[in-house]
């Protein structure tokens, strides 16, 4: 069998809009247009627009809106998985990450946004790890993983992440070099003030991003919002409990 690293390696890009974002895919290998390759891509994408419907907190019909309305009584087993991780989240960064906020009134919102679109990427990031003899990566508003298919394991191809400055838009202020592995930018400068300091409640909007690169997508956007929320603190809990992410302050 021929190496795909001794002939010549092409690349194609796939973007859709689920979740309220274009969401693309990237694939190198030296035919990408593969049936077994472009069949990655669509479950990928199905797996994103599954995740779209079963926990959306914009769409009315999905899984999530509609257990919190008492209009189903057995959701999707995703809102239970999600609904863990969440909670597992809040105790790892010692509640810089909280999924709960109260509303005016006292009522309390379950909202699991800042967790499930690096939840649902790696999830889609699995199926791209079936096909053959590739490399591959997948963007989604500022969190990106990379990783190979079956058979490139020892290859390591790279992807050079480069990394926006959040005060001046198409300045890149820092790259970050990825074979296999994950890199999440949290900040307000393309969303506006919608990450919350749980402990006040107050929604910020200082300038400046944070990233963080780590093995998973998961617990890197996890660890990206909890340092825009509290970089110094954040710096020492990942230090402590997740030494595996790096992070990359740019406040």
């Amino acid at each position: 069998m021929i190496s795909t690293m001794s002939v010549q390696i092409r690349r194609r890009a796939h973007v859709r809009q689920i979740m309220g974002m274009p969401i693309s895919i990237h694939v190198r290998a030296h035919d990408p247009d593969r049936p077994e390759v472009l069949g990655a891509v669509e479950r990928a994408f199905a797996h994103l627009q599954r995740v779209d419907r079963v926990l959306s907190t914009w769409r009315a019909d999905s899984d999530l809106l509609r257990l919190q309305h008492g209009e189903i009584d057995e959701p999707d087993d995703w809102v239970a998985e999600v609904t863990d991780l969440c909670l597992e989240a809040e105790e790892r960064t010692d509640g810089l990450f909280a999924a709960w906020r109260a509303l005016p009134l006292g009522r309390t919102v379950f909202d699991p946004t800042g967790l499930v679109k690096g939840w649902g990427v790696e999830g889609a990031a699995a199926h791209l790890e079936l096909a053959p003899e590739i490399s591959w990566s997948i963007g989604a508003g500022g969190d990106i993983v990379c990783g190979t298919g079956r058979g490139m394991r020892d290859q390591d191809p790279v992807w050079r992440i480069g990394i926006e400055d959040a005060r001046q838009a198409g300045r890149i202020v820092d790259v970050v070099p990825l074979s296999r592995g994950a890199i999440a930018t949290s900040g307000s400068a393309a969303r506006g003030a919608h990450i919350r300091d749980p402990r006040t409640g107050r929604a910020l909007d200082h300038p400046g991003s944070v990233s963080v690169t780590g093995p998973r997508l998961l617990w890197a956007d996890v660890w990206a919002t909890a340092a825009y929320v509290d970089p110094t603190r954040a710096a020492r809990l990942i230090q402590e409990r997740d030494p595996a992410y790096r992070l990359i302050n740019h406040l």
